[in-house]
């Protein structure tokens, strides 16, 4: 009787075991994320630290500006990722974004629930955590999102790449629905700004 007693007493304490956001609302909410502007910390592959500005321009545009000494970059736009060095005469590194796991998120419609998109989905603490990859290109690597309930937030992301190399943006201060200038996007206004200016 002691250990039946026992057993409900502790049932009844137990905290509920949180459920993972589902994927129709993270979905949701990536699509009505048009704009967004904040500050970003970056844990490379080497554990080495950077911080800076990002701001994000659905579908398809996003803008890391990296505090100084980081002479750094990095912007996506018509398709293409360009990163900058600015402390460089040489051309910025191209690839196109369809070739990196964040375009996954920059897609004019998101739908994680395509086949072969999502790898895994979990709660993890406070957060849900999926993994998700373009399933027309998995060799290219993942991106793993991180997110909080009641609002729902995109707080963190991690990208691993065809190497297996992780690199880890943590959002803060993060604002919505704001005003972004087109140019801050176009690889082509950048290439000619830094040409200007050496």
């Amino acid at each position: 009787m002691r250990s039946i007693l026992t057993f409900i007493a502790l049932t009844v304490a137990a905290p509920a075991l949180a459920e993972p956001l589902p994927l129709s609302a993270i979905s949701t909410y990536l699509n009505g994320l048009e704009t967004a502007q904040g500050k970003f910390t970056q844990i490379n592959p080497d554990g080495t630290i950077a911080t800076g500005s990002i701001a994000i321009h659905r579908p398809g545009r996003v803008r890391f500006d990296y505090d100084p000494p980081d002479p750094a970059l990095v912007m996506a736009g018509g398709g293409t990722v360009a990163i900058f060095d600015r402390k460089s005469n040489e051309p910025p590194q191209q690839f196109p974004l369809k070739r990196t796991p964040l375009s996954v998120i920059l897609e004019r419609e998101v739908d994680l629930s395509t086949a072969n998109m999502v790898t895994d989905h979990r709660e993890d603490g406070p957060s849900t955590v999926l993994r998700a990859q373009d399933p027309e290109n998995p060799e290219i690597g993942y991106i793993e999102l991180y997110f909080t309930a009641e609002p729902t937030e995109l707080r963190k992301w991690v990208i691993s790449d065809e190497s297996g190399s992780q690199t880890t943006i943590i959002l803060a201060g993060m604002e919505r629905d704001i005003r972004l200038n087109a140019s801050l996007f176009s690889v082509q206004d950048e290439i000619r700004k830094q040409a200007n200016n050496r």
